[in-house]
């Protein structure tokens, strides 16, 4: 497919490419799945980092999160008010009510693909239930924007008015984390440009046929500030209260967006 060359468009993959990052995708959304199954009271966030390495290499893939900049392990395991980030553990054990977010990448054939879900150990709160769904439609709502002749932040405008609509639906606010927010990706998980969950319209480069990004809106129950741990990764919220994450790997078609990580 011809490919526009400005440096201000968000960089395109041609139609085999992201075939290629579909099937990276198909592997981290693999091993959501398995680790969602697993995630009862009672076990580790270490066994659920096992069991997510295990089925990425099993597929032929390598995990993209482990001994990136260090980090030691092959998912992010972020339980409560846990932003992102948070590192699994042996003396890390679920219990019912608790609010579990999972990051996972993985590399095949040299692309990358990249999402995280949130769900409930057991019966969730009703407002831990609301945060997260709220934090899917959010994302839902950037997914919307993925579409040609729109601009990055387009995109970042979408999943501001996705939360807005949350918050009036559900009659309550929700923090959108600041700081933190999706990336482009490809070749390397994280990649220019940066896309924020906040902000106004028309912003940024072009959205073309091709262009992909990683869109992972971050809510919490309270306030959009954070704090960083000691272990120098986990982002936890400022206040206490819980948060959500929800990502995808989306392209642009001509079609309408293309999720790469179902």
């Amino acid at each position: 497919m011809a490919r526009l060359r400005s440096r201000k468009v968000v960089p395109q993959r041609s139609a085999g490419e992201l075939d290629a990052m579909a099937a990276a995708g198909a592997v981290v959304s693999a091993a959501l799945k398995a680790v969602r199954a697993a995630a009862v009271a009672g076990t580790s966030t270490l066994s659920l980092d096992e069991i997510a390495e295990s089925l990425i290499r099993e597929a032929g893939a390598i995990p993209s999160f482990l001994g990136y900049h260090g980090y030691p392990a092959s998912i992010c395991a972020s339980v409560n008010d846990r932003v992102v980030h948070g590192i699994p553990s042996a003396a890390e054990i679920l219990a019912q009510g608790d609010l579990v977010s999972i990051d996972c990448g993985a590399v095949l054939d040299g692309w990358h693909g990249d999402a995280a879900i949130t769900f409930g150990v057991g019966a969730l709160d009703p407002a831990d239930e609301a945060l997260s769904t709220a934090t899917r439609d959010s994302l839902q709502a950037g997914i919307a924007a993925m579409v040609p002749g729109n601009r990055l932040t387009d995109v970042s405008h979408a999943i501001e008015q996705g939360t807005r609509a949350a918050e009036a639906r559900y009659g309550r606010e929700f923090g959108i984390v600041e700081g933190y927010g999706g990336h482009g990706i490809g070749r390397h998980m994280h990649m220019d440009p940066f896309l924020p969950n906040q902000g106004s319209p028309g912003r940024g480069p072009l959205l073309a046929p091709g262009s992909v990004l990683a869109i992972e809106p971050m809510l919490t129950a309270g306030t959009g500030q954070t704090l960083v741990l000691d272990d120098e990764w986990t982002v936890t919220t400022a206040d206490g209260s819980r948060a959500a994450h929800w990502e995808h790997t989306v392209a642009v078609t001509d079609d309408g967006p293309r999720i790469l990580t179902l």
